[in-house]
């Protein structure tokens, strides 16, 4: 089962993506408020990332630089999404897709997918 970990510190949106993800057949893991990012990646294995620009433990532009220097996670499809529209930015860091909230469901599935079959 293709896995996506989900990068998001609003608990709302984390059991309306959980719910969703689910219903489209994907697995899920999610990184905890005091949960090491890298440490969680590397345990669960995730096929694909969610990650939201701004999070209780730091900047998700941050996050995503780090990744990308890691050569485990150098080429693991990440999907930011912000309230604010920072595309650029984001795509820049190294993300493979910018969704700005709010997206609709079918949106966020279309490009996993498109992104785990590229």
């Amino acid at each position: 089962m293709t896995k996506v970990m989900l990068a998001e510190d609003d608990f709302t949106m984390i059991s309306l993506l959980k719910t969703l993800l689910s219903l489209e057949g994907f697995e899920t893991a999610t990184l905890g408020p005091q949960d090491d990012f890298m440490t969680v990646l590397r345990r669960e294995t995730p096929n694909a990332l969610l990650l939201d620009l701004h999070l209780a433990q730091g900047s998700g532009l941050d996050f995503l630089r780090q990744l990308r220097a890691d050569p485990q996670f150098a080429r693991l499809a990440v999907i930011m999404a912000s309230g604010s529209d920072v595309r650029e930015a984001c795509l820049e860091a190294g993300a493979n897709v910018f969704l700005l909230k709010p997206f609709m469901p079918d949106t966020l599935i279309q490009a996993l997918r498109s992104q785990l079959t590229a």
